[in-house]
């Protein structure tokens, strides 16, 4: 370990400081009234500043690593532990909600273990493991039950049914406009590979698409569709609305076609001639040509197109709650407006960790496809 300052480590340091300064939770009345902060114990705070000023040492990946994960399980054990004690003689109305210091204490010793795991440079394996191993901690902290009486908690009990039909309403939206995505995209990009004068076309297009405002899309949507059930026999019979899941379906998938056209392009681009000249010089035909080498070539460009959509979408379907679509975004947008924070969080953190996870596995997933295959001699 070295003693000379570690530039991210005093950064880290930093924030995490701040979140011992301010409150770790807000003791409120009921969900909507603002509440008391309450700071972390003396011993826990005094211990939490000591893993951040060590982190500003050059220290051992290893042990900077390890120091991050006691400050994240030390924090969410703070949040649970003082949850349960502020409630436990208080009315069935109190909440207590995590306050401006124990966000700032997460994001603090996140960075912290992110950094350290981006410095170690694990086997891809390892990766894979630490990816699992997280989403499973995750899971088995929620299932303990030790952070019920915390204010995001209380209000999934209370709409437990609802949090899993608009969680399956959230999944749909997103990978269903994928698979759309993918149906019209790849086709479409193999076509104007083929056809060179037809991609500045294309492209203008969907570059026109990609840059109307999310919002602004998702309303054109209504009045077009609603004109269409309205109008045209059989139409509101085969689902389509001007609110719902349809409108907001198609919205996604229209966001989704640029990336997943413009990375078959250029996947499809980037095999070399001398790799295509020696397929054609085997005998391939155009198709076979297409289907046994330029598309499995072009496979981690697609899939990097997959990630850049998916996780796009993941977020963007929070706006389908506007106009009745479901998902997430429901509980985000029935908190605004009852200026209720912890039923806006409700939607927000399943949201965050959704895209999380599906964008570290699929980079993950390209990473595998691009590393080397080495044959023994």
């Amino acid at each position: 370990m070295s003693l000379r300052p570690d530039r991210p480590g005093l950064l880290f340091a930093l924030i995490g400081l701040a979140g011992l300064i301010l409150p770790l939770v807000q003791f409120k009345a009921n969900r909507i009234v603002p509440g008391d902060g309450i700071a972390m114990s003396l011993p826990l705070a005094a211990m939490l500043a000591a893993i951040l000023l060590a982190g500003c040492l050059r220290w051992s990946h290893i042990w900077r690593l390890a120091g991050g994960l006691v400050g994240l399980g030390t924090v969410v054990l703070a949040l649970g532990g003082t949850a349960q004690s502020l409630m436990a003689q208080a009315p069935d109305l109190a909440r207590v909600a995590p306050a401006a210091g124990f966000w700032l204490l997460l994001l603090a010793f996140c960075l912290m273990s992110t950094d350290a795991i981006t410095r170690l440079r694990p086997a891809l394996y390892w990766r894979w493991l630490m990816l699992a191993g997280a989403v499973t901690l995750v899971a088995v902290v929620l299932m303990t039950g030790w952070l019920d009486q915390v204010s995001v908690m209380r209000e999934y009990a209370a709409r437990r049914d609802a949090f899993l039909r608009e969680g399956a309403a959230h999944l749909f939206l997103a990978f269903g406009s994928l698979g759309l995505s993918l149906l019209v995209g790849l086709p479409l990009g193999i076509a104007i590979h083929q056809s060179p004068p037809a991609r500045g076309p294309v492209l203008s297009v969907l570059n026109i698409l990609q840059t109307i405002p999310s919002l602004a899309l998702f309303g054109i949507m209504i009045p077009i569709f609603g004109w269409i059930a309205a109008n045209i026999p059989g139409a509101a019979q085969a689902g389509i609305a001007g609110i719902g899941v349809f409108p907001a379906l198609v919205a996604l998938f229209l966001y989704s076609l640029l990336p997943v056209v413009s990375n078959t392009l250029t996947g499809l681009s980037g095999v070399s001639p001398a790799t295509q000249d020696a397929a054609v010089g085997l005998g391939l035909t155009r198709v076979q040509l297409l289907a046994w080498v330029l598309v499995p070539l072009a496979l981690p460009v697609l899939l990097a197109a997959i990630r850049i959509v998916l996780v796009q979408n993941i977020g963007l379907a929070v706006i389908a709650g506007l106009i009745g679509g479901g998902g997430f975004g429901t509980f985000v947008f029935q908190g605004l407006n009852q200026t209720a924070m912890d039923l806006v969080l409700l939607g927000a953190l399943p949201t965050i960790g959704l895209a999380l996870v599906a964008g570290i596995a699929l980079d993950l997933l390209v990473e595998s496809l691009n590393r080397p295959t080495t044959r023994p001699a």
